[in-house]
């Protein structure tokens, strides 16, 4: 079978490809930037301001606004990024997956548990 061949979509899943990766540059950029703490204090002093001076659109800023994970994966935001987003308001990657899954995270941790046998 061919590397190249088209993927099956899997219902919910917004699949992250060269199309979501442009569609989510500045978002994914401005979330990269998180990596520096005077970044992540300038966002959280004005954050409206921080998404314009990235460019966000307006699809991605109300995502940021909503804190939606599933919404900013739509908006072209990438996992990885998105967690140094996630990061500022405490959450980790099990958060993450907890929205994504619509569990709690206890639940998701379970699942994750189970999931290992």
């Amino acid at each position: 079978m061919s590397t190249t061949s088209a993927r099956q979509p899997v219902p919910g899943t917004t699949i992250f490809d060269g199309e979501q990766a442009r569609k989510g540059y500045a978002l994914n950029k401005m979330c990269y930037s998180f990596n520096d703490a005077a970044n992540r204090k300038a966002f959280v002093a004005d954050e409206d301001g921080y998404c314009a001076k990235f460019g966000l659109n307006a699809q991605q800023r109300d995502a940021i606004r909503h804190r939606n994970v599933l919404e900013l994966i739509e908006a072209g935001g990438n996992a990885y990024y998105l967690a140094k987003f996630a990061g500022i308001f405490g959450l980790d990657m099990q958060d993450i997956g907890a929205q994504q899954t619509g569990l709690t995270k206890e639940q998701f941790k379970a699942k994750l548990l189970a999931a290992r046998g």
